[in-house]
């Protein structure tokens, strides 16, 4: 790396950390005043805060428009065989194996109680931060204040976050600039953003904190978030279907549609006799060559409200799958 670069990329860095004070901002007095009043807020506290903020530079610029950045062109076909080799490997697959059975008494009592399998819970965990080993480096309180008080595109949700994450701090008594996490603000194993933790995570370690850095909260906060959306122990979550043709056009597919199975009288599934009678949705995945169809029974849909795309909840699927015969072949069988 020559010299001139290292200057280059030195003052870059500089730009993008430097400290900031955001009192002086309308927007952010507003803010204050809000918590004050609605939360009983002390306003030196906030004023104190929000005087010395880490301006987060990287972070926000995921969330502006970039007139003059070249757009990649998309491939026309092929979605899916990206984001299954980016999320599906069977390394990850291995180290979810590996992690259930580390914590294996942690996550048989965290079944009986929520009724969620551990390979559901560890794929969601092993995607959202690779078994706990990639959490986010970004301060959190720095980044939902940037994205907040800064304009972009989420500002307001990024301001309805920050009141979210200042709440907590306050009911979970930690210092709110301690926390790292992710460009968005999502924190801990389960990448959960602030307004989640009042409804779904739980203090299962029973330390009188409710912690998704802590392995026991955050394996029993996701298993608990699905469970709450309608998850149904051991039922069918989905499975693949035949159509004719390389392309799937006939009907609307993704989380949203939802179809008797009984007027789907094209579609049979690919491997014997599907044991589900509920609606399904149909799942298109889109390869180089052909489309995957699938059906997606409730459970489906209830992985795509942690997070709302068809192709996560399939990753989730998958990488569950992968994980359970990953364990059955190193350890034996889940139970």
């Amino acid at each position: 790396m020559s010299n001139i670069f290292k200057i280059i990329l030195f003052i870059l860095l500089g730009i993008l950390a430097q400290a900031k004070d955001y009192t002086n901002k309308q927007i952010t007095q507003d803010f204050i005043d809000k918590m004050v009043t609605k939360h009983h807020f002390s306003r030196d506290y906030l004023y104190t805060l929000f005087s010395d903020v880490e301006f987060q530079g990287k972070a926000l610029s995921i969330f502006l428009p970039h007139p003059n950045r070249t757009k990649r062109k998309k491939p026309k076909h092929g979605s899916w065989d990206i984001y299954e080799r980016k999320l599906i490997g069977d390394t990850r697959a291995r180290k979810g194996a590996e992690y259930i059975y580390k914590h294996r008494d942690l996550f048989r009592r965290i079944y009986r109680r929520y009724g969620v399998e551990p390979e559901y819970v560890a794929s969601i965990i092993g995607i959202e931060s690779y078994y706990g080993e990639n959490r986010g480096k970004f301060p959190v309180f720095d980044t939902l204040s940037t994205l907040g008080f800064e304009t972009n595109r989420r500002s307001k949700y990024f301001r309805y976050e920050l009141e979210k994450f200042l709440l907590l701090s306050r009911s979970e008594s930690f210092n709110p600039k301690n926390v790292k996490g992710s460009y968005a603000g999502a924190i801990g194993l389960g990448q959960f953003m602030p307004s989640t933790y009042k409804h779904f995570a739980v203090d299962f370690d029973g330390d009188g904190r409710k912690s998704m850095q802590t392995t026991s909260d955050a394996i029993a906060s996701v298993a608990n978030y699905l469970r709450k959306h309608g998850w149904k122990r051991g039922a069918p979550v989905a499975t693949r279907v035949s159509y004719k043709g390389n392309r799937y056009t006939k009907r609307k597919t993704g989380y949203k549609h939802k179809y008797s199975r009984s007027s789907l009288t094209e579609l049979k599934p690919k491997y014997g006799t599907w044991h589900y009678n509920g609606k399904v949705r149909l799942i298109k995945l889109d390869r180089k060559n052909y489309d995957e169809l699938w059906y997606g029974a409730k459970n489906f849909y209830v992985i795509t409200r942690y997070n709302h795309s068809s192709y996560y909840a399939m990753a989730v699927y998958q990488l569950a799958q992968k994980i359970k015969k990953e364990y059955k072949k190193l350890y034996g069988d889940l139970k």
